[in-house]
Protein backbone atom coordinates (compact mmCIF):
# COMPACT_ATOMS: atom_id res chain seq x y z
CA UNK A 1 0.00 0.00 0.00
CA UNK A 2 1.24 3.47 -0.87
CA UNK A 3 2.03 6.08 1.76
CA UNK A 4 -0.03 9.17 1.03
CA UNK A 5 0.30 12.31 3.12
CA UNK A 6 -2.23 15.14 2.95
CA UNK A 7 -0.40 18.31 4.03
CA UNK A 8 -2.75 21.26 4.48
CA UNK A 9 -3.57 24.49 6.22
CA UNK A 10 -7.12 25.33 7.25
CA UNK A 11 -8.10 28.73 8.55
CA UNK A 12 -11.70 28.08 9.60
CA UNK A 13 -12.05 24.30 9.38
CA UNK A 14 -13.53 23.92 5.89
CA UNK A 15 -10.22 22.96 4.27
CA UNK A 16 -9.57 20.53 7.15
CA UNK A 17 -12.90 18.84 6.46
CA UNK A 18 -11.99 18.62 2.79
CA UNK A 19 -8.57 17.19 3.75
CA UNK A 20 -10.32 14.55 5.85
CA UNK A 21 -12.45 13.54 2.85
CA UNK A 22 -9.34 13.33 0.62
CA UNK A 23 -7.57 11.26 3.30
CA UNK A 24 -10.60 8.98 3.60
CA UNK A 25 -10.55 8.30 -0.15
CA UNK A 26 -6.76 7.96 -0.34
CA UNK A 27 -6.38 6.02 2.94
CA UNK A 28 -3.83 8.72 3.68
CA UNK A 29 -2.42 10.49 6.70
CA UNK A 30 -3.29 14.07 7.62
CA UNK A 31 -0.45 16.51 8.28
CA UNK A 32 -1.77 19.89 9.41
CA UNK A 33 0.18 23.12 9.04
CA UNK A 34 -0.49 25.09 12.22
CA UNK A 35 -1.67 28.69 12.60
CA UNK A 36 1.96 29.86 12.58
CA UNK A 37 2.76 28.04 9.32
CA UNK A 38 4.73 25.20 10.90
CA UNK A 39 4.56 21.43 10.59
CA UNK A 40 4.31 19.29 13.71
CA UNK A 41 7.32 17.34 15.00
CA UNK A 42 8.25 14.66 12.45
CA UNK A 43 6.27 16.31 9.65
CA UNK A 44 9.19 16.72 7.26
CA UNK A 45 10.10 13.07 7.81
CA UNK A 46 6.53 12.01 7.00
CA UNK A 47 6.69 13.91 3.72
CA UNK A 48 10.09 12.40 2.89
CA UNK A 49 8.68 8.89 3.38
CA UNK A 50 5.50 9.54 1.36
CA UNK A 51 4.87 8.09 -2.09
CA UNK A 52 2.35 10.86 -2.75
CA UNK A 53 1.90 14.33 -1.27
CA UNK A 54 -1.53 15.94 -1.54
CA UNK A 55 -1.42 19.66 -0.73
CA UNK A 56 -4.39 21.68 0.45
CA UNK A 57 -5.00 25.30 1.29
CA UNK A 58 -7.95 27.64 1.42
CA UNK A 59 -7.95 30.24 -1.32
CA UNK A 60 -7.34 33.64 0.23
CA UNK A 61 -7.00 36.66 -2.04
CA UNK A 62 -6.44 34.43 -5.08
CA UNK A 63 -3.76 32.12 -3.69
CA UNK A 64 -2.73 29.92 -0.76
CA UNK A 65 -2.85 31.12 2.83
CA UNK A 66 0.30 32.73 4.24
CA UNK A 67 0.69 29.73 6.51
CA UNK A 68 0.82 27.38 3.53
CA UNK A 69 3.21 29.75 1.76
CA UNK A 70 5.54 29.63 4.78
CA UNK A 71 5.55 25.83 4.52
CA UNK A 72 6.18 26.02 0.77
CA UNK A 73 9.09 28.42 1.25
CA UNK A 74 10.57 26.13 3.92
CA UNK A 75 10.38 23.24 1.44
CA UNK A 76 13.19 24.92 -0.52
CA UNK A 77 15.60 22.94 1.68
CA UNK A 78 14.09 19.75 0.27
CA UNK A 79 14.06 21.26 -3.24
CA UNK A 80 17.79 21.97 -3.08
CA UNK A 81 18.53 18.23 -2.80
CA UNK A 82 15.53 17.20 -4.94
CA UNK A 83 14.31 15.13 -2.02
CA UNK A 84 10.77 14.87 -3.40
CA UNK A 85 11.75 14.16 -7.01
CA UNK A 86 9.35 11.79 -8.81
CA UNK A 87 6.82 11.73 -5.97
CA UNK A 88 3.17 12.05 -6.92
CA UNK A 89 1.59 15.38 -6.04
CA UNK A 90 -1.99 16.62 -6.10
CA UNK A 91 -3.86 19.57 -4.65
CA UNK A 92 -7.19 20.88 -3.41
CA UNK A 93 -8.70 24.13 -2.22
CA UNK A 94 -11.86 25.74 -0.89
CA UNK A 95 -13.16 29.31 -1.06
CA UNK A 96 -16.33 31.18 -0.25
CA UNK A 97 -17.22 32.16 -3.81
CA UNK A 98 -18.11 29.80 -6.62
CA UNK A 99 -15.05 30.91 -8.60
CA UNK A 100 -13.10 32.65 -5.88
CA UNK A 101 -9.92 32.33 -7.98
CA UNK A 102 -9.47 28.75 -6.78
CA UNK A 103 -7.70 27.83 -10.03
CA UNK A 104 -4.99 30.32 -9.12
CA UNK A 105 -4.40 28.40 -5.89
CA UNK A 106 -4.27 25.07 -7.71
CA UNK A 107 -1.79 26.54 -10.21
CA UNK A 108 0.37 27.64 -7.29
CA UNK A 109 0.30 24.11 -5.84
CA UNK A 110 1.04 22.63 -9.28
CA UNK A 111 4.01 24.97 -9.75
CA UNK A 112 5.35 24.02 -6.32
CA UNK A 113 5.06 20.33 -7.24
CA UNK A 114 6.83 20.91 -10.56
CA UNK A 115 9.66 22.78 -8.80
CA UNK A 116 10.11 19.67 -6.67
CA UNK A 117 10.28 17.58 -9.90
CA UNK A 118 7.07 15.82 -8.96
CA UNK A 119 4.35 14.17 -11.03
CA UNK A 120 0.93 15.86 -10.84
CA UNK A 121 -2.38 14.02 -10.54
CA UNK A 122 -5.58 15.81 -11.60
CA UNK A 123 -9.12 14.86 -10.67
CA UNK A 124 -9.80 12.56 -13.60
CA UNK A 125 -13.45 13.60 -13.30
CA UNK A 126 -15.79 15.02 -15.86
CA UNK A 127 -17.66 18.12 -14.68
CA UNK A 128 -21.34 18.05 -13.74
CA UNK A 129 -22.35 20.70 -16.26
CA UNK A 130 -25.68 19.67 -17.71
CA UNK A 131 -29.01 21.36 -17.01
CA UNK A 132 -29.96 18.36 -14.91
CA UNK A 133 -26.88 18.77 -12.69
CA UNK A 134 -27.38 19.26 -8.99
CA UNK A 135 -25.02 21.21 -6.68
CA UNK A 136 -24.29 17.95 -4.87
CA UNK A 137 -23.14 16.09 -7.98
CA UNK A 138 -19.49 15.04 -8.22
CA UNK A 139 -17.23 17.79 -9.53
CA UNK A 140 -19.98 20.38 -9.80
CA UNK A 141 -17.35 23.12 -9.38
CA UNK A 142 -15.80 21.59 -12.53
CA UNK A 143 -12.08 21.30 -11.87
CA UNK A 144 -9.67 19.07 -13.71
CA UNK A 145 -6.47 20.35 -12.03
CA UNK A 146 -7.38 19.38 -8.47
CA UNK A 147 -10.36 19.17 -6.15
CA UNK A 148 -12.30 22.35 -5.47
CA UNK A 149 -15.01 23.10 -2.94
CA UNK A 150 -17.13 26.16 -2.26
CA UNK A 151 -18.37 27.07 1.19
CA UNK A 152 -20.36 30.29 1.73
CA UNK A 153 -18.54 32.72 3.99
CA UNK A 154 -21.22 32.45 6.65
CA UNK A 155 -21.50 28.64 6.51
CA UNK A 156 -20.10 26.50 9.28
CA UNK A 157 -17.91 23.47 8.68
CA UNK A 158 -20.88 21.16 9.22
CA UNK A 159 -22.71 22.94 6.36
CA UNK A 160 -20.21 21.94 3.67
CA UNK A 161 -22.02 20.41 0.73
CA UNK A 162 -22.00 16.62 0.53
CA UNK A 163 -21.19 16.81 -3.19
CA UNK A 164 -17.98 18.75 -2.55
CA UNK A 165 -16.91 16.28 0.12
CA UNK A 166 -17.78 13.31 -2.13
CA UNK A 167 -15.68 14.96 -4.86
CA UNK A 168 -12.76 15.29 -2.42
CA UNK A 169 -13.10 11.64 -1.41
CA UNK A 170 -13.21 10.47 -5.05
CA UNK A 171 -10.16 12.65 -5.73
CA UNK A 172 -8.33 10.94 -2.86
CA UNK A 173 -9.26 7.56 -4.33
CA UNK A 174 -7.76 8.62 -7.68
CA UNK A 175 -4.51 9.69 -6.01
CA UNK A 176 -4.33 6.30 -4.26
CA UNK A 177 -4.96 4.46 -7.53
CA UNK A 178 -2.25 6.41 -9.32
CA UNK A 179 0.20 5.93 -6.42
CA UNK A 180 -0.40 2.17 -6.50
CA UNK A 181 0.23 2.10 -10.26
CA UNK A 182 3.56 3.85 -9.87
CA UNK A 183 4.75 1.89 -6.86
Amino acid sequence: MSKIVIVFHSGYGHTRRMAEAVADGAKGTLLAIDAEGNLPEGGWEQLAAADAIVMGSPTYMGTVSWQFKKFADASSKVWFTQGWKDKLFAGFTNSASMNGDKLSTLHYLFTLAMQHSGVWVGTGMMPSNKKSADRNDLNYVASFAGAMAQSPSDAGVDEMLPGDLATAKAFGERVATMAARLK
